[in-house]
């Protein structure tokens, strides 16, 4: 019998704290992430790979250092691997991260209050 279908829904409802993504599917090598984010974190760039975020709902900028990308329900951006950016929600805002497994969620920075746990399962 096939694993049931994924509700994206069901599984935002469980995430009580902001910039704490949870994993809800691997494909490959790469880990689906829904996270909720509110404020702004920490500029940060991966050196080693692409980051695709997809909003599913609210509104997300994403700050880059030539300007920004503002981001509706339904709409996704990817940053490309070693470009500096900055997510920033002025209010709560579901999002879908794409991203390989064990890459943290800060990047180069140096901000050990915003690293999150890896592979955190929900």
């Amino acid at each position: 019998m096939p694993a049931p279908a994924i509700n994206l829904a069901e599984k935002l409802a469980l995430i009580t704290q902001a910039w704490s993504p949870r994993v809800v599917a691997e494909l490959n090598d790469y880990q689906l992430k829904l996270v909720k984010l509110q404020g702004e974190f920490v500029w940060h760039r991966h050196m080693d790979t692409d980051e695709l975020f997809m909003v599913v709902d609210g509104k997300l900028q994403l700050r880059l250092r030539d300007g920004t990308v503002h981001l509706d329900p339904g709409e996704l951006y990817v940053v490309p691997r070693g470009v500096e950016h900055q997510p920033f929600a002025e209010n709560e805002c579901q999002v879908l991260l794409i991203e390989p497994r064990g890459v943290r969620n800060t990047g180069d920075a140096d901000a050990p209050d915003r690293v999150a746990e890896n592979d955190r399962w929900i």
